[in-house]
């Protein structure tokens, strides 16, 4: 669950859609056939990726390169706060920096941090690996004061969408340079750059200014004009003033968008919709996913996460042009709602989405399904008590969860044999893993398959 929680990422939608299903109940105004299914499916967060040569998404990485000091990480930090929709990782390539032994730590006054030699890049191309590959790394922590990794501590980074790396050297190694996407190298001033290093060192890492300014004189200044400044050839795009040049930040920010564009999954299935992460929606997933959490905060945070789900869900309902009068006397053309709905939660978990439907839908009937699981794929209809007039109503049917497919295909058989058309069922679930899109029904070729899925959460592993 962890897993599938942190994964949340992607476009929101938010609105009534203007399409084929616009004033049409009839069969010939129904959604256009897919390639995956004719349903909709609206996910959480999501992009779409380079292609790994296995046909595999791959996150969109991103190299920021510049001299100490120069604003690299405020850069950083402006286009992580841009791409708030998309899960970005930040890796630092201070991180690997090699420990000292005691003889070192003993002159530590003479050893070089800013030369190629001091990064520990075979375990850096290992972690970003890693990444890019969508496995979850543990990212050493140095301790600048000791001048060593620390042992037992670790920053784990998730499977990311957009992965940025940082750092003086980070073009200086052509095995590192070709992992990048797009090299964005932060230009400032020399002198600004000096004044921001004497007060990080002394304020951060609790050095002298005396001990600064002589390890710049004798190696950062140096290891600039030798390594930093000759890597800026490679940069794609070149930031003058650093974190303070706002209008390079939003044209980088728009490029990144432009390429990452659509979510995978919307490509091959046009009736994917993916919703986006907000910071918000973020705060919420971390809250649930926390350990310590109460019980009152985890029921709080997961309605208000299932409410969205099931406002996105509606969005998706057919609708019909209505004209009013405001009371000012102005007419105003506005829509009506689909009147025919009803609920069907799959019996338990469903059960906890019942609350925000009927806080969305005054008096809307709620009809229930039961199965009973046998072995690994196998399932048993035990109970269902459904609308007797369900065949005439489009269906949301609710399930947090959307684990293995099983349950959720068997009670879309289920309301089709009670005549509901297949593009009327909508499938409300929190969370949804990947693989049950590539086996059984979710397999089919689109023009087979119809219903809709409403999901806000995507998660390459299992619940």
């Amino acid at each position: 669950m962890e897993d599938a929680l942190g994964s949340a990422v992607g476009p929101h939608f938010s609105g009534l859609r203007l399409d084929s299903r616009r004033l049409s109940l009839s069969p010939s105004s129904s959604p256009s056939r897919s390639a995956s299914g004719n349903g909709t499916l609206v996910a959480a967060p999501g992009l779409a990726f380079p292609k790994a040569e296995d046909g595999t998404r791959k996150p969109f990485v991103i190299g920021v390169c510049g001299g100490t000091a120069s604003g690299k990480t405020t850069v950083c930090d402006a286009i992580i706060q841009q791409l708030h929709d998309h899960r970005v990782a930040l890796v630092n390539q201070d991180s690997f920096y090699h420990g000292l032994t005691e003889e070192q730590s003993e002159h530590v006054q003479d050893y070089n941090f800013d030369h190629p030699d001091a990064f520990d890049t075979d375990r850096l191309l290992e972690c970003m690996g890693k990444l890019t590959s969508g496995q979850s790394v543990n990212i050493p922590i140095y301790d600048f004061k000791n001048h060593r990794r620390c042992s037992e501590k670790f920053r784990k980074v998730n499977e990311s969408d957009v992965i940025i790396l940082e750092g003086i050297l980070v073009f200086h190694d052509q095995r590192v340079r070709d992992l990048m996407d797009m090299k964005i190298f932060v230009d400032a001033d020399a002198d600004t750059r000096l004044a921001r290093r004497v007060r990080r060192d002394t304020v951060e890492r609790g050095r002298d200014v005396t001990s600064v300014l002589e390890q710049y004189v004798r190696f950062v200044k140096p290891a600039f004009d030798a390594f930093v400044l000759p890597s800026k050839k490679y940069a794609d795009v070149i930031i003058p003033r650093g974190g303070d040049n706002l209008v390079a930040i939003d044209l980088i920010v728009q490029h990144i968008n432009t390429k990452l564009g659509q979510h995978n999954l919307c490509k091959a299935y046009p009736n994917v919709f993916v919703v986006h992460t907000t910071f918000q929606i973020r705060g919420m997933h971390t809250l649930i996913r926390d350990k310590n959490i109460t019980t009152p905060d985890f029921v709080f945070y997961s309605d208000r996460l299932i409410r969205l789900v099931v406002e996105h869900g509606l969005g998706h309902l057919p609708f019909t042009e209505k004209q009013v009068v405001t009371p000012t006397g102005s007419l105003y053309m506005g829509v009506d709602f689909c009147k025919k709905l009803c609920g069907v939660s799959i019996i338990r978990s469903g059960e906890s989405m019942e609350n925000a439907l009927r806080a969305c839908c005054k008096g809307i009937k709620i009809g229930k399904i039961l199965f009973h699981r046998i072995g690994d794929n196998g399932q048993q209809l035990i109970y269902h008590k459904l609308p007797v007039d369900i065949a005439e109503r489009h269906v949301l049917l609710l399930d947090p969860v959307l684990g293995t497919g099983n349950s959720a295909n068997q009670a879309i058989e289920l309301l089709m044999s009670k005549g509901v058309p297949e593009d009327r069922i909508i499938f409300l679930t929190l969370v949804s893993v990947k693989f049950p899109l590539l086996s059984y029904r979710w397999a089919i070729p689109p023009s087979l398959c119809s219903f809709w899925l409403v999901s806000l959460s995507l998660s390459q592993t299992g619940p």
